[in-house]
């Protein structure tokens, strides 16, 4: 039986593309919720970076690899967390360690990725999608020329596609590469990002992919299904329906919802919980419901100016759906999807299923404090929060 020492000797070599520490088992507020080690290039030589979540700061460490694997070994079991997953050129590997100890670990092999390109410290931003390659959807999208040059108007939007790659490229470790994965784009839209994850995950990653679009504009649904046949990609298909009522599927492992318009969001993550989704990324946009319902006497002096209470009740409404997600047992983070400078609705909500489900103790108070229930709310809990606790 292979040692863990034996396992993180061979996963950290110059192969290894990504690994990630999580199931965090720490309840110091000040201790990381996960962390993801890369291999990079420090003055000529490979070491490699810790990025810690902690909160919504990330902080970086750089190890060499004796140090890396010392610092994994005591970060696992009776450390911080209880999981770790390793991604490879060639080989997949995890370590799970239970609460009294026991340490089980996998080793998958599956074939060959393109070679490791490992990245400079001190380096000009590196995009997961690379300027002057052309890449046929974005092409035919009007985000590059045929020669694969950005245009000057579709520079951030080249951004923020390669912001989400970078999004989804932290969750790999989540996504079986055992059988084909399932993921549901709920308000695709035109689909820059579905094409974008399409490409990333089949084409780059080599992951066995079912990609559904779904949105309520049938012209646009035309557009992309046409778009996905010119380039055969015969795993991703464009449907028009509801987010609400959408039924097509009875198990889905990632649910992405961008900028679905308020309670669309709430329906969405109702049904990455009742499918029980491996990964949920949801950008909420356009939170209403809350802002029409939020009364609290001692916050008025604040709530009279309109814009104000517009942006709170949007902080809010993310906040708490974080939280309720979190009570159906995901660890869930709230990180900024693109600069504030090009859009106040940047928040991203991203969440994966860790099977520790607890109840929100704090929320029911708050929630009658500020006359707030959510849609989501009352999706996952019809009989309401306060029944769960007998209160």
């Amino acid at each position: 039986m292979m040692t863990l020492q034996e396992f993180l000797e061979k996963q950290f070599d110059e192969e290894l593309m990504l690994a990630v520490l999580s199931g965090q088992r720490s309840k110091d507020k000040d201790a990381p919720s996960r962390v993801r080690i890369r291999p990079i290039e420090l003055k000529g030589s490979v070491c490699y970076q810790a990025s810690s979540t902690v909160g919504t700061k990330v902080l970086h460490s750089n190890y060499t690899k004796e140090e890396i694997i010392s610092y994994v070994t005591a970060n696992l079991g009776e450390g911080c967390f209880s999981q770790l997953q390793t991604q490879g050129r060639c080989v997949d590997g995890t370590v799970l360690v239970s609460k009294k100890g026991r340490q089980t670990i996998k080793v998958k092999k599956h074939p060959a990725l393109e070679p490791v390109r490992i990245q400079a410290h001190n380096r000009v931003k590196q995009y997961i999608l690379k300027e002057g390659t052309a890449v046929p959807f974005l092409v035919d999208l009007g985000v590059m020329n045929r020669d694969g040059k950005i245009h000057n108007t579709s520079y951030d939007k080249f951004k923020q596609i390669n912001r989400f790659l970078e999004f989804i490229e932290d969750i790999l470790p989540a996504l079986s590469r055992e059988r084909e994965i399932t993921i549901l784009d709920f308000g695709c839209g035109k689909s820059y990002l579905t094409f974008a994850m399409y490409y990333y995950l089949k084409e780059l990653k080599g992951y066995d992919v079912n990609i559904i679009g779904l949105d309520l504009k049938e012209d646009v649904i035309k557009k992309c299904n046409s778009l996905a046949g010119k380039y055969g990609y015969d795993k991703l298909h464009f449907l028009h329906g509801d987010i609400a009522d959408y039924e097509g599927v009875q198990k889905v492992d990632m649910v992405v919802t961008l900028h679905a318009c308020d309670k669309a969001t709430d329906y969405a993550l109702a049904k990455a919980v009742e499918w029980d989704a491996q990964v949920i990324l949801s950008v909420p946009c356009c939170q209403h419901e809350l802002n029409s319902q939020i009364h609290n006497e001692l916050l008025e002096p604040v709530l009279k100016y309109g814009i104000l209470k517009e942006r709170i009740s949007a902080l809010l409404t993310d906040g708490i759906r974080a939280e309720l997600l979190e009570s159906q047992g995901y660890s869930t983070q709230i990180l900024e999807f693109i600069d504030m400078e090009h859009t106040p609705k940047n928040l991203l909500i991203r969440a994966v299923k860790n099977e520790k489900a607890h109840f929100p103790k704090g929320l029911p108070a708050m929630n009658d404090a500020l006359n707030s229930h959510l849609t989501l709310e009352k999706l996952l809990y019809p009989d309401g929060l306060h029944s769960e606790k007998g209160v």
